[in-house]
């Protein structure tokens, strides 16, 4: 029987979503194979956060693409994207606490497309007046990452209701981020 390994990393992803700390034979019996057949695809944890990095990164991605992120008003372009990578945020919140793909020069570059793309969209959204210009691209980038992992562990958690997911970051992201009127 071929190994599946789609189905493993998504049985990892979820794991590890819910439990970070979660060992490699925990990961093993969540995909429903022994230790030592996961240990000949990801030779310890860190080929498999590497790996869960590489998947993290293709969903984001197809997810931008998704959203078509240059089509109309700058705001409703933030909603469709955080609609479209809300099946990712669990993984994508696990991987935004894995500060080892973060440092040095092992980097992804995956990761400095995302972000380019999503600071273009605020951007757009501050030319176009939509959004304020006294926060920068690139923080309301990180925002935008960290209401999507807080959101991610909530609706985990029980402590927010998945349908509630997209409203919720949509509408603190852009409250604090819309362009207020000078009177």
């Amino acid at each position: 029987m071929a190994l599946d390994r789609d189905h493993v990393l998504r049985s990892a992803a979820a794991l590890l979503t819910r439990k970070s700390t979660a060992t490699m034979d925990e990961v093993a019996r969540a995909a429903g194979i022994s230790r030592a057949t996961l240990h000949r695809h990801f030779a310890g944890r860190d080929a498999l956060v590497r790996a869960l990095e590489a998947l993290g990164i293709e969903e984001c991605e197809a997810a931008l693409d998704a959203a078509r992120l240059d089509e109309g008003p700058a705001t409703d372009a933030v909603h469709r994207l955080v609609r479209e990578i809300e099946p990712a945020a669990g993984l994508l919140a696990f991987l935004y606490t894995e500060n080892q793909l973060f440092e040095g020069e092992e980097q992804n570059q995956g990761w400095t497309r995302i972000d380019d793309r999503v600071a273009a969209l605020f951007r757009r959204g501050q030319r176009s007046g939509e959004f304020r210009i006294d926060l920068t691209p690139a923080w309301l980038t990180e925002a935008l990452y960290g209401l999507l992992a807080s959101a991610a562990w909530a609706v985990s958690e029980g402590r927010v209701a998945r349908k509630d997911f997209t409203h919720m970051i949509v509408e603190l992201l852009l409250g604090g981020a819309l362009r207020r009127e000078e009177s």
